[in-house]
């Protein structure tokens, strides 16, 4: 069991700036701790994500952190040329001394693909298009390609990324189809579904590794992302959690507020965060009490990997600051390497 961290880098009514100043002093915590990895999210035109160009964030984080792994979760695919993209993973992979994780995707809001004009019904197309070329430029001295969307012939990939072929690959799915395919292509997976529905998610994951003839011990990370706040008692933490969650909400639904449709997200952002830890997406209480909530959901959700948001909304930097001392000091020492891990 591992533990790792996500992190929308959403408005919290600090200028820019200082938002990005705060949340790098959080990450130097981050680093000093056993958590494995943090994981940003890239999103545009929208208060839901601050980071729109992951890999110049990372880029801060690579250079104020020495153990920590970094990456994005995603690269939203369909918004890059394949050529820079290949480029800015080296960059990043070098620069972190071999620590970038490879998530990619192909992005959820039709409005932030049709903003870089990408019709939402190719996206898909375009996400394995654009991987695929990934994959091939990563791992090879020369790229040669011809697709429905891009053309290459001999271009040279004098940047190579340091892990190799390329850095791990993590994907983000609520689908239990998806798990043939990531099991067949070593990819570690991340969902945001409840815990028992999770679970059909890793059995099928853990049946197709065993299929493929790969021992159980080394089945690649299948994780869950969930809103956490640890404060020192039970109701510190909701007081706290409850606030920032209307914060995060509104970001969470604004884009697709502006364009009167929200039946999207509505199911991932209830209405309070009360709501929201009854649907399994969020926990907030002491040390102990989180404590028991993980041991459920390792239980109930098959899990080897749990990702916590432990700044979001409002929350102020000494609000995170403490939930994050209590989560990795009092916390997630008591799972650290139990049962199955990457």
């Amino acid at each position: 069991m591992e533990f790792g961290i996500f992190d929308h880098l959403d408005y919290g009514g600090l200028p820019p700036h200082e938002q990005y100043r705060s949340r790098l002093k959080l990450l130097e915590l981050y680093d000093d701790s056993p958590l494995y990895c943090y994981h940003l999210a890239e999103h545009h035109a929208t208060p839901l994500g601050l980071a729109p160009s992951p890999s110049v964030f990372l880029s801060a984080v690579a250079q104020r952190t020495q153990r920590i792994r970094l990456g994005p979760l995603v690269y939203t695919l369909p918004f890059y040329h394949p050529l820079r993209l290949i480029e800015e993973i080296c960059m990043l992979d070098h620069l972190s001394n071999g620590r970038l994780q490879l998530g990619v995707g192909k992005g959820i809001s039709p409005f932030e693909l049709g903003y870089y004009g990408v019709a939402a019904d190719e996206s898909q197309a375009r996400y394995f298009e654009i991987l695929d070329i990934i994959r091939r430029g990563l791992a090879k001295e020369t790229l040669d390609f011809e697709g429905k969307f891009f053309s290459f012939s001999n271009v040279p990939m004098n940047l190579r990324p340091l892990q190799v072929p390329h850095p791990p690959l993590w994907y983000g799915t609520n689908s239990v189809d998806a798990a043939a395919w990531a099991a067949a292509n070593q990819v570690n997976i991340v969902s945001l579904l409840p815990a028992a529905r999770l679970r059909d998610i890793t059995d099928r994951y853990r049946r197709e590794w065993a299929q493929l003839g790969q021992p159980p011990e080394s089945v690649p990370f299948m994780g869950v992302s969930r809103l956490i706040v640890v404060n020192d008692s039970d109701a510190q933490a909701r007081e706290t959690a409850r606030r920032a969650y209307r914060r995060w909400r509104q970001s969470f639904r604004w884009l697709w507020e502006k364009h009167g449709n929200t039946a999207h997200v509505d199911p991932y952002a209830p209405e309070d965060f009360d709501a929201m830890m009854e649907r399994g997406g969020a926990f907030a209480g002491s040390p102990a009490a989180v404590r028991d909530y993980i041991a459920r959901e390792i239980e109930e959700g098959g899990i080897n990997y749990l990702i916590a948001s432990l700044m979001f909304g409002d929350m102020t930097e000494a609000e995170a600051l403490h939930s994050a001392s209590l989560f990795v000091n009092d916390v997630i020492p008591e799972f650290i390497g139990q049962g199955e891990t990457s």
